[in-house]
């Protein structure tokens, strides 16, 4: 198999510079391309001399939608998104045609409140999965915690005020309540301290007005792998363990580089 069976050449539809450090971009969408809400995909940007610098992403967009977008960070020295502060308008990306990643619903056999918490661009899958119709059929409470260190940096607003304007999600966005929080400054509306510090402090079930509970909680992670790792040992000590497939637990992750 060659490696162009494994990839194929999408359009770079539109790029948004949302701070120094992050923006968003989106790209044509292969008309054979599935992917479950919550995996990720490798892109690739060709270099000059004709060699492709690969770095995956988990998809912001809906599995319903005509196009791809992905949510970055840019990596001071770099080498992905150096190439990809290159390209413009109308330039071609390599998708991969396999999406992978197990941070889905699948992980999960039962559950009665589902917990999303995210940093930084580890916002992504949750945006996903939000747009698609299975969450909130399935849970009874959702909990969207959103942390970035400013205000600047807590991207698609719009997108998460928006759920409720959705027509298809209109009857179900009762469920979900949006916990943003900002570590390094004050901000209105905002948490201000690292979520294992909301959770141990209990402030963060106060703002959800919801406890997280071995029994009916299940919390999916994503961001760094620090704070994965500190949020995981949080939830540990609450009885609240890995999901595996050979043994059903009440949390899933994704490492996000």
């Amino acid at each position: 198999m060659s490696s162009e069976d494994k990839f194929t050449r999408q359009t770079l539809l539109d790029v948004q510079t949302l701070t120094p450090s992050l923006f968003t971009l989106r790209t044509t969408r292969d008309a054979g391309f599935r992917f479950r809400a919550g995996q990720f995909v490798r892109l690739g940007v060709e270099k000059a001399d004709g060699s492709v610098v690969w770095r995956a992403y988990s998809l912001v967009s809906a599995p319903h939608d005509e196009h791809l977008e992905f949510f970055s960070i840019v990596v001071p020295g770099g080498e992905f998104t150096s190439e990809l502060s290159r390209l413009r308008v109308g330039d071609t990306l390599l998708v991969e045609k396999m999406a992978t990643g197990y941070l889905t619903l699948d992980r999960f056999v039962d559950g009665r409140d589902l917990w999303l918490l995210g940093s930084g661009t580890g916002i992504a899958p949750f945006l996903s999965m939000l747009q698609d119709f299975e969450i909130w059929e399935r849970f009874e409470r959702i909990v969207l915690v959103y942390s970035a260190r400013t205000l600047a940096e807590l991207a698609y607003q719009d997108m998460i005020h928006g759920f409720a304007e959705l027509e298809h999600l209109a009857e179900y966005t009762h469920k979900l309540t949006y916990v943003p929080v900002v570590t390094r400054e004050q901000a209105p509306g905002c948490l201000n301290a690292r979520i294992t510090q909301l959770i141990e402090n209990g402030e963060l079930e106060r703002a959800a007005g919801l406890e997280l509970t071995p029994e009916h909680s299940r919390v999916m992670i994503c961001g760094n792998p620090q704070m994965i790792d500190d949020i995981r040992q949080c939830l540990k000590a609450r009885n609240m363990n890995l999901s595996l497939t050979r043994r059903p637990g009440q949390v899933a992750v994704e490492n996000y580089w």
